[in-house]
This record gives C-alpha cells, structure tokens and sequence, in this order.
C-alpha cells in the first residue's frame, strides 16, 4: 500500500469520532402511513430530502417494461399549477437542486435547498406538487418516449450495455429484476398517459412511501413537513413484495458476438439480500476477492500477474430479493478464454482457502478508514438515511458499522462465501469475444 494510502488511512481513523458523534435518527410515521427518518443538523443552513417508493422497475411487465421509469421521470415535468418550465425556473430561483432516483426496487426524488423558510417553501411545495398531481402531459409524454427510446437503441449497440441486459436476463429469467429498466422499444411505444397516471396511482402512495430528511430544521418543522409531502397523495395499502428469486442449479456460457475490440466478460449468480445476517462477512470478503481495487485478488491475479485486464472487480448488490453477486472484466479479444479460466480459478482459490490473516486485517483497517469520508456530508448520510429506511435496516447501523466489519473472521468468510457463491450455478456472458471450441 502506497504511503499515500496509509497517510489517508491513518487520517481517517483520526477523524473517525468526530464523524460518527452525534448522529441521531430519529423516527416516526406520519398521520398517512408514510415512514420519515431524519437527522437534525444545524452546521449548515441547507435542507436534504429525499422521498422513495416501492415503484421501481421490479413493479413493470415484460409487456410494459419501462413503466416505473417513465412515470417517475414524467412527473417531474410538470404537476399542478406548474409547467415543466415553471418548475425549472422555481427551482433556479431559490437555487433547490432536483434529483430522480430509479433502481429494480426504489423510484424517487431527491431535493436540495437553502433551509430558509422561503426557500425550502417554494422548493417543498414544487416537490410536494410532483409527488401528489403530476400532469403526464401528452405531448411531454411523446418527446420523452421519443427519447428513451433513442436511448435503448443506442445502448443496443454497445458491448457494456448489451452485456449488462444479457446477464440480467440470464441471471433473473422471468423473474422482473431480469427486465431492464428502461424497458424494451415495442413495450415504451406502446405506454400511454392512462398507463403512468395508473402506475401512480397504484405505487405513489403514503402507505409506501419513505421519507428522509438531513439538515436544518427542527423536529416539529419536520414532522409538518413529512405529513404535507405524504398527504396528498393516493389512500391504499403498499404493493405486496417482490416476488422470490429462483436459485439456479446449474449455470451457463453464452458469447454474444461483436465487433468490440476488447471482450466484455460477466460472471454471477444471484447473490444477497438486503437485510441478510450475512451482509459483513460477504462485504469484507468481497473486498479483499475483487472490491478493494489493488488492493484485491482479482487485480493481482489478472492485471498485476497476467496483464489481461486494466481493470477487474467483483460487487454484491444487496436488494429486497436476492440481489447479483457479479464478477466483471475487459480483455483482449484473443485473451478471452485465459481470463475466464484465470477468474473461476481465482475464486475457487478463495473459496477453498478464504483470505489469509492479512489480507483480512488489511481489509479491515482500509474499509473502517475509508468510512468518515463515506459519511462526510449531509447528502452522503442522507444516501444512507433512505437506504436505511427503506430496507427497515437497524437504526444504529452507521454507528455500528465499524464494531461489525471488525467482528469479522476468516471463518465467517468462507462460510458466508460458501452457502452463497456456488461455481457450478454461475452464469458467464461474453460480449466480443471468441471462446475456444466456438465456431466463428
């Protein structure tokens, strides 16, 4: 590790108190249904929010995929007495910044603004128009649609895009976290306003709604400001859970062809949930295979000892179901077969041996470093305010994240690894590159 790494490491432990001090959430639900989390937080004279549902592409069909993307992308363009220009302006004026939020599990919005009564009124009710009366204005609707699927048939062309939606579908099948969140060009063709508004009708609800405030307001401000943004929005129970994920039994290899000049390679299963018991022992472990950068396994074996590859990296995506454990990598397109081999013969290694003690407390100190500058700002614990949220994850878990990755032990590793990282059920999709024993 570099002396620059170390100095960071050692920095960030110093300031690790000062980080984790005093982060109260605090928690309720309002008169409506809605679940609130909030931080009060009066260093700076700035208001984080941020509002999640249950609406993301998970709740689309294969015959409507892309639904839950348009809906939320087009109530932003217009709700109530406000334009798509009158919101843009609105907005500028008080200086609020408006996000979008769109994942398999989570549809929502993010705004920014001066905490200032004057500010954050003009910029809460903008957001609390968006949430509770947007337009779907018809001629919006066209030129959006136009646009997404511009979109679609551009990423169609490109190897990391085509890969991506190829092991998608291999990992999920019929499963929706297999459909991509776009959707498909003959299925936005076909979505009509009826549809959104009937999408928003049915998903934008108090009932599943989680709201996360960071900054400066009090308690009382806050609590009347979570009761208007859930309010006005439609009565009704939240949409039952997504669906279980199949597990598969035994996996597969499928080479797309294309004129790429690199080979783009994809390898998993699925893999965790969010509240699984699991979650540290596979975080830590994950670091040292293929999430810590030079730092891991996967870099040493395929960059640094072999030169296949600039970059190399493993990742679990923890979602409500069993989100995807993924290997990924670019190669040469003659490269193609040594860096497949070189992946599975690596993660067998671990699997078989786990990670020396080493390699564990080093994993341990640069994680536990690293994470003051995870949760340096209000917007960043606002990240993980909403996460915490809407996974109904333990209150305390900022605070306790530290003691946990240092619980860890070798042991926990490998059985975590084990019951979860099965080789024989792995599905590998290449994009570019030639196989061995494939025609061309």
């Amino acid at each position: 590790m570099s002396a620059k790494s170390i100095f960071a490491g050692v920095l960030c432990l110093l300031l690790a108190p000062a980080a984790w001090a005093g982060l109260n959430i605090q928690h309720w639900s309002t008169p409506q249904g809605a679940r609130v989390y909030f931080v009060e937080n009066h260093d700076l004279p700035m208001l984080d929010v941020n509002v999640d549902f249950s609406a993301g592409s998970a709740r689309d069909h294969k015959a409507n995929s892309g639904l839950a993307n348009l809906t939320r992308h087009v109530m932003g363009l217009g709700a109530g007495a406000y334009t798509e220009r009158d919101i843009a302006e609105k907005l500028a004026d008080v200086g609020a910044v408006l996000s979008g939020r769109m994942d398999a599990d989570r549809a929502g919005f993010s705004l920014r603004t001066l905490s200032g009564p004057a500010e954050r009124g003009q910029a809460i009710a903008l957001l609390e128009a968006i949430l509770h009366t947007p337009r779907f204005d018809a001629a919006i609707l066209e030129r959006e649609k136009a646009r997404v699927i511009a979109g679609i048939e551009e990423a169609a062309t490109k190897p990391e895009s085509i890969g991506e939606k190829a092991f998608q579908a291999a990992l999920y099948g019929e499963h929706p976290y297999a459909l991509d969140e776009s959707g498909e060009v003959a299925s936005v063709r076909t979505l009509t306003r009826d549809d959104l508004a009937g999408f928003h009708r049915a998903h934008y609800r108090a009932k599943n709604m989680v709201i996360s405030l960071m900054g400066d307001i009090s308690r009382q401000e806050a609590e009347a400001m979570a009761a208007g943004l859930a309010g006005g929005l439609p009565p009704g129970e939240a949409p039952l859970p997504i669906p279980p994920v199949s597990m598969a039994e035994r996996g597969g290899e499928r080479v797309i062809p294309h004129h790429a000049t690199q080979s783009h390679l994809f390898m998993g299963l699925p893999g965790l949930k969010r509240e699984d018991p699991d979650y540290f022992p596979l975080h830590v472990g994950n670091y040292i295979l293929g999430g810590g950068g030079f730092d891991s396994r996967l870099t040493e074996a395929i960059r640094q000892k072999k030169g296949l590859a600039y970059s190399v990296y493993s990742y679990f995506m923890p979602l409500e179901q069993h989100g995807p454990f993924r290997i990924g990598l670019q190669t040469r397109r003659d490269a193609t077969r040594q860096a497949v081999d070189t992946a599975r013969a690596e993660l067998a290694l671990y699997l078989a041996e786990g990670p020396s003690e080493a390699e564990l407390a080093q994993a341990k100190n640069n994680l536990i470093g690293g994470f003051p500058l995870r949760i340096d700002s209000n917007k960043k614990i606002l990240e993980y305010l909403a996460v915490i949220g809407f996974y109904r994850l333990p209150l305390d878990w900022l605070d306790t994240y530290s003691a946990k990755v240092a619980a860890v032990s070798r042991d926990d590793i490998l059985r975590a690894f084990r019951a979860r990282v099965r080789p024989d059920a792995m599905m590998t999709v290449i994009v570019g590159g030639q196989l061995e024993g494939q025609a061309k």
